[in-house]
């Protein structure tokens, strides 16, 4: 078997064999398949596709090219969540405490923000003293105490997805649905959980810039689990605007503490309720979605998922004092309100241009080297659908930047919010549920 071969035949349009795919995969893992050609077959695939089987023989093979979790030692169905990506994403930190103090365990591996889309990771290192590098032995103790855990994803877990990727982003073919498809399942699969709830963002500020593109992503993940003995499910939800209002690091912690506390965002709580019932649904915690919402709205009002949040923080290494009076973490020095200059309703709010302006303030990386300004961000004080009076206070950034690159990013934000005197209504969070 040759690999230009097998190039030349998807470039055709053919669909591979089972072994062909498992042979290029392994070949170019082990070295003896060179970049150039892996390339040339990632190239061939943005422009013929693979079909179902192809992608799930690809993904399975992908998550088989290195270590493969076995959490067998820790007890309960083990369940897992993972967002596409987009601007005010926090969820993790909510839904985690929620679902751990509803019966479900928690074991989440996550990933670091680059660009405009902020992560996990970066978010819970706000959190003075939080490692997010714990050994197998820690983690499985720490979700077997307290039912949650968030921490990085070891160096040994799909080494053909790093390589892979890296050829794609300087390659030009990010934009692939198979490949995005089997790199997000063949980590989550590889990540050893039972169950896996998919967030799929589509909008201006996530990878998915249609529902159409977002539906087919979905579907071939949820497909890829079935065909790979997981339970997967999927929801669709808005990145039109950013999730929530608080987007940067700590501002980020700070709304999730709140919102664990009961006093979140509407929207996102209603994300954080819609996918915890689903994923308490999937571990058969409880028999339907209803009695599972009932149950996570309980736990908020109740203070159990807060309780779960600070001792996930502790059991971290985290100082509980940041959690416990939140007006403990750092301030920016330079804090710039954004007023309105008319009279109306708030038509659109890209959650791109929001998105890159808390990266230009300090807040994200344009670079993996880049160090983030954990202080820095954006807290938007309205969203698509509010009505506002010029000279209303729109949003507020935070930043340590001299003021020749603040009022610039200043001056984005205020041309972001588009105001029309025509009744706008407020935004839907999800847009479909898939399974």
């Amino acid at each position: 078997m040759r690999m230009v071969d097998l190039i030349i035949k998807k470039r055709q349009g053919h669909e591979l064999t089972d072994e062909e795919i498992r042979f290029w995969i392994k070949g170019y893992v082990d070295g003896e398949i060179p970049d150039y050609q892996s390339s040339a077959m990632q190239m061939a695939i943005v422009f013929q596709g693979m079909n179902n089987r192809e992608i799930a023989t690809l993904t399975d093979a992908m998550l088989h090219s290195g270590e493969v979790l076995n959490l067998s030692n820790i007890k309960g169905v083990k369940v897992d969540k993972h967002s596409t990506g987009g601007v005010g994403d926090k969820t993790s930190l909510v839904l985690g405490p929620m679902v751990a103090a509803c019966g479900a365990t928690l074991a989440k591996m996550s990933g670091r923000g680059l660009g405009h889309t902020g992560g996990t990771l970066d978010k819970l290192e706000s959190i003075p003293g939080v490692t997010i590098a714990i050994s197998g032995e820690r983690f499985v103790n720490q979700v077997n105490d307290i039912g949650c855990a968030i921490v990085g994803q070891t160096g040994s877990l799909v080494p053909a997805d790093k390589k892979m990727y890296a050829l794609r982003d300087v390659t030009g073919t990010v934009e692939s649905i198979p490949l995005i498809a089997s790199s997000v399942m063949s980590k989550k699969l590889a990540s050893g959980s039972d169950v896996i709830l998919l967030d799929v963002t589509v909008g201006e500020g996530a990878f998915m810039k249609n529902v159409a593109q977002a539906r087919q992503l979905a579907h071939i993940m949820v497909d890829i689990g079935r065909r790979l003995g997981r339970d997967a499910r999927a929801v669709l939800s808005n990145m039109s605007e950013p999730l929530g209002l608080a987007v940067g690091n700590s501002l980020e912690v700070k709304e999730a503490i709140a919102a664990l506390q009961g006093h979140g965002p509407e929207d996102l709580m209603e994300l954080c309720y819609i996918t915890g019932s689903i994923m308490l649904e999937q571990a058969k915690v409880f028999s339907s979605r209803e009695k599972a919402r009932i149950a996570l709205e309980d736990a908020v009002k109740s203070g159990a998922a807060f309780d779960k949040f600070v001792k996930m923080v502790k059991a971290q290494g985290g100082d509980i004092e940041y959690i416990l009076h939140p007006e403990k973490f750092e301030m920016a020095k330079e804090i710039i309100p954004i007023y309105a200059d008319a009279t109306g309703y708030i038509k659109s709010l890209d959650a791109l241009t929001i998105g890159v302006s808390s990266m230009k303030l300090g807040g994200g990386r344009e670079t993996l080297d880049d160090v983030i300004d954990m202080s820095a961000g954006i807290v938007l004080n309205k969203k698509v659908g509010d009505q506002v009076k010029e000279g209303d206070l729109l949003a507020t950034l935070y930043t340590n930047k001299p003021k020749d690159i603040y009022e610039p990013i200043a001056l984005d934000v205020l041309h972001t919010f588009q105001i029309t005197s025509e009744y706008v209504e407020h935004q839907k969070v999800i847009l479909e549920v898939i399974e």
